[in-house]
């Protein structure tokens, strides 16, 4: 299957597509967000001063067919952005089309555009068909991650 792809930033009137994509992401990860979230969420990409960003992929007629939701941040090694690519996902009938790999080059020429410092992301170790594209991409950090959970959001912030 040979297809046009137009990578694209994500605009209010796409929510309907994302969400479709989104709901796809999840199930894939059996991951529950709540929608409340996922609404948070989305009322956080198209909003200009949020730090939560969405490129799309689209097929030459615009259907949207894979999602990269990406947070910009500083960090303490640098005074440029970094990007971190929190989200990927391709539609399942829309997989082998190179939108994954569309989305990933479409992010890091934006971090070229606008001077970043890099783009960075983790996934599971046995999500072997991701980790397939990602290495020939680039090549494997040897980082490892270490999560510890707060609390629930609806949990008073904490003093230090």
């Amino acid at each position: 299957m040979s297809l046009q792809l137009i990578v694209r930033s994500a605009q209010a009137d796409d929510y309907q597509a994302w969400l479709r994509l989104w709901h796809g992401y999840c199930k894939a990860l059996d991951g529950d967000v709540p929608a409340k979230v996922t609404e948070g969420v989305w009322r956080r990409i198209p909003a200009p001063k949020e730090a939560i960003w969405c490129l799309l992929a689209c097929r030459d007629a615009g259907k949207p067919i894979g999602l990269a939701n990406y947070v910009l941040h500083p960090h303490t090694w640098s005074l440029q952005t970094v990007s971190y690519l929190e989200d990927l996902f391709d539609a399942p009938d829309d997989r082998g089309s190179g939108a994954g790999e569309a989305l990933i080059n479409g992010l890091v020429a934006l971090g070229r555009q606008h001077g970043w410092r890099r783009v960075y992301w983790h996934t599971h170790d046995d999500n072997h068909r991701a980790r397939s594209l990602y290495g020939r991409i680039v090549p494997r950090t040897d980082y490892v991650r270490y999560d510890i959970e707060i609390g629930a959001p609806s949990d008073p912030p904490g003093i230090l």
